[in-house]
C-alpha cells in the first residue's frame, strides 16, 4: 500500500518548492485566473515550458512562504509580492523577455458559455439573421423584447440587440437564449495584472512601450525639471546651460550699458557705434543662405536684362503684305 503525503508533507512541498522559485527567478508575472479550467491550465505550462515556470496556490499559503523567505533571506524586495496575491491569482517565474511571455499567456484563451450568475466581462450582442429556431420559440424572444419575424419557417432575428452589458450579471433567460443560438460569447485565460522584475512592482501596459515612447518621456522629465529650475533660480544639469546664456547676456548689457571694458563686448560696441558694419556682415550671410553666393548676386544685379526684339528689325512692318 502507497502512503500519501499527508497536508502537512505538501504544505512543507510546496513552501520549498516557492522558496526556491524566488531564490532562482527576478522576474515574475502576477496573473488572475478567473473561469480558468485544469486543461487550460496544463496547456499553458506546456505552451511557456523551457523559461517559465506556472506556480498556483492559496493566497495564504503563498503570503506566509514569502514572508518568511523574506526574514530568512534578508530580502524584503519580495514583500512587495505580498498585497499582489489578491483573489484568483497565480505566478509565472520567467527568465524570458516579459512583454514576449505576457503575449504569449494572452494567446490561450477559450471561448466559454454564458453561465448563470456571472458578471459579463464584455458587452454581449445578439447579430441579426436566421437563428434556425422554430416558429413556437418566438414568445422566448419576445420575453427579451428582441424583434424576430417568421422567415421560411424559422425565426429571424431582425436587428442587432445589446442582450448584456458589461458588468451585468447573466440571467437565466440570456444563458438560455445563448445556449440555443450556439454563442458562446466571453473567453477567459490568464490576464496578466502585475510585473514584478527585481523587486520592482509595475502595472504591465508598461511592457507596451517603445524605446520611443521613453524618449518622448524623458524629454517632458527633463523640460519640466528645466522650467522648475529656472523658475526658483535653483541650478540644475538641465538648466545649466540656459542660466550660463541668460548670465552672459546680462553681463554683456551691463557692459554696454556703463562702457565697461569687456572683450567679449567690443564686437558688439563697435557694431553699435557703426550700424553698417552690422548691414554688411549681415548681407552676405542672407545671400549665402539664399543658396546663391554674394558676388554672383551683384553681376546678376548688374547684367543689363536683353532687349525683345522689335517687328522692324525682322523685316517686317506693321503694314507689309
Amino acid at each position: 500500500m502507497v502512503n500519501k503525503p499527508s497536508k502537512a508533507d505538501k504544505k512543507l512541498a510546496y513552501d520549498a518548492k516557492l522558496c526556491k522559485l524566488l531564490d532562482d527567478y527576478s522576474q515574475i508575472l502576477i496573473v488572475a485566473a478567473d473561469n480558468v479550467g485544469s486543461n487550460q491550465l496544463q496547456n499553458i505550462r506546456q505552451g511557456l515550458r523551457g523559461d517559465s515556470v506556472v506556480l498556483m496556490g492559496k493566497n495564504t499559503m503563498m503570503k506566509r512562504s514569502i514572508r518568511i523567505h523574506a526574514e530568512n533571506t534578508g530580502n524584503n524586495a519580495f514583500l512587495n509580492l505580498i498585497p499582489l496575491l489578491q483573489g484568483n491569482v497565480g505566478l509565472i517565474f520567467t527568465k524570458g523577455d516579459l512583454k514576449e511571455v505576457s503575449e504569449e499567456v494572452a494567446k490561450y484563451k477559450v471561448g466559454a458559455p454564458a453561465r448563470v450568475g456571472l458578471v459579463a466581462p464584455i458587452d454581449v450582442v445578439v447579430p441579426p439573421g436566421n437563428t434556425g429556431l422554430d416558429p413556437s420559440q418566438t414568445s422566448f424572444f419576445q420575453v427579451l423584447n428582441i424583434p424576430t419575424k417568421i422567415n421560411k419557417g424559422t425565426v429571424e432575428i431582425i436587428t442587432p440587440v445589446e442582450l448584456i452589458k458589461k458588468g451585468d450579471k447573466v440571467g437565466s433567460s440570456e444563458a438560455a437564449l445563448l445556449a440555443k443560438l450556439g454563442i458562446r460569447p466571453f473567453s477567459y485565460g490568464l490576464i496578466v495584472q502585475s510585473v514584478y522584475d527585481n523587486g520592482s512592482v509595475f502595472n504591465p501596459e508598461v511592457l507596451n512601450l517603445t524605446e520611443e515612447d521613453l524618449i518622448e518621456k524623458f524629454a517632458i522629465g527633463v523640460s519640466m525639471v528645466n522650467a522648475l529650475s529656472l523658475a526658483i533660480s535653483f541650478p540644475s544639469l538641465a538648466a545649466a546651460p540656459i542660466m550660463f546664456v541668460n548670465a552672459y547676456k546680462n553681463v554683456l548689457a551691463i557692459a554696454l550699458e556703463t562702457d565697461y571694458p569687456l572683450p567679449q563686448a567690443e564686437e558688439i560696441k563697435e557694431y553699435l557705434k557703426d550700424p553698417s558694419k552690422f548691414a554688411a556682415a549681415v548681407a552676405p550671410a542672407a545671400a549665402a543662405s539664399d543658396g546663391v553666393p554674394a558676388a554672383a548676386a551683384k553681376q546678376e544685379e548688374k547684367a543689363p536684362e536683353p532687349e525683345e526684339e522689335s517687328d522692324e528689325e525682322m523685316g517686317l512692318g506693321l503694314f507689309d503684305d
